[in-house]
């Protein structure tokens, strides 16, 4: 099992932009002193208290040059409101200046993204087959056309190519059986949203493995959960509970502009029924008990930690567990912390490894 970090950048009211960006750089920088095999961090716009990640690449370029050995994730571009052509040559590009470590998610984007970005929500699944093509084909050929619905190109090179062969590693994400189905086919990893319990993620993990299994790809799962340790379960309550509780209503906040009984039946016309299902609604309602003993969060002790993600691998096919350690605008010495015992107590019992030294942010 792989273990990794995956950020939102979630910024609330009043926050400095520059210091939440430059805090993330420097966690990313603690992760790979102190071991973590991957950082992950979303792409998104518009709404600053869910993230204000707008340009991951650019992030991971640059901690790419203060690091050694970490691997980066884009989780997840939104590819239908991009061209495919520019982002193939822009993906590779940062593949080069990370020295090959970068890892790429392709997901089909939140449906709150598509109104501020003037794209149709029924165009979301068509242009991102077609986009999904066109990468794949500017990644592996020196010339390339392609002509579809929304793209049309006529021996077209794209430069430059990745530095990793054929393309840096592939991922998507997502509610769908549809992605979970497509994923296991062409063999990408599976990223699992942070809040939603197993129960829920049960059925199309099972199709994703099943999928796997039919094409002859192993199961490449991500299990996303936001983490916080600390010895002492009760301060661990005092110095997280707010944290958690933004954690949620910040996920939950542009669903705000998707109200109206119109809108919702729409979204579950359009194939984005999880949006109008009042599932994020309900989960900023939860409380500290219903969020640590759902396991929607793994919150407590290290050893308590340890059980939880054994029982975790029992399920099988999970290829990495990616830890969020900043969530909620929780403050940056609490991300260090929860990152340096997760990785001196928790990662070792997986992997047998010595201790790791202390290391300050």
């Amino acid at each position: 099992m792989r273990f990794g970090i995956y950020a939102e950048m979630q910024t609330a009211p009043g926050k400095s932009h520059s210091d939440m960006t430059w805090e993330i750089l420097h966690q990313i920088e603690h992760a790979d002193q102190v071991g973590f095999d991957v950082y992950s961090v979303i792409d998104h716009h518009f709404f600053q208290k869910f993230s204000i990640s707008a340009n991951p690449l650019a992030l991971f370029c640059a901690a790419a040059q203060r690091t050694e050995r970490i691997r980066f994730r884009v989780a997840l571009i939104t590819l239908p409101l991009e061209n495919p052509m520019r982002l193939a040559g822009q993906v590779a590009e940062a593949d080069i200046l990370t020295r090959g470590r970068l890892e790429c998610g392709l997901g089909r984007g939140h449906a709150w993204l598509f109104g501020p970005s003037n794209v149709p929500l029924e165009e979301s699944r068509p242009r991102y087959d077609e986009a999904v093509e066109i990468l794949i084909s500017a990644w592996t050929t020196d010339k390339m056309s392609y002509a579809g619905r929304f793209y049309k190109v006529q021996d077209l090179t794209v430069v430059p190519k990745p530095r990793q062969k054929p393309h840096p590693p592939l991922f998507t994400g997502g509610t769908s059986d549809i992605t979970y189905q497509m994923a296991g086919q062409r063999g990408w990893g599976i990223l699992v949203p942070p809040l939603l319990p197993w129960g829920v993620l049960e059925k199309p993990l099972e199709i994703y493995k099943k999928a796997c299994a039919d094409h002859g790809h192993q199961p490449n799962i991500v299990y996303i959960r936001p983490v916080y340790l600390d010895e002492d379960e009760k301060q661990i309550r005092k110095e997280v509970e707010g944290a958690l509780h933004n954690f949620l209503a910040f996920n939950a906040s542009p669903v705000e502009s998707l109200q109206g009984e119109a809108m919702k039946a729409e979204l579950r016309a359009k194939g984005y029924g999880f949006y109008a299902s009042g599932a994020l609604e309900s989960l900023a309602k939860l409380t500290y008990e219903e969020f640590v003993g759902q396991e929607i969060g793994f919150i407590g002790t290290p050893e308590k930690v340890i059980r939880q993600i054994r029982n975790l691998q029992a399920k099988g096919g999970i290829g990495e567990l990616a830890i969020v350690s900043n969530f909620g605008g929780l403050e940056h010495w609490k991300s260090i912390k929860t990152q340096q015992l997760f990785a001196e107590r928790v990662m070792p019992a997986f992997r047998g490894d010595a201790a790791v030294s202390q290391v300050g942010a």
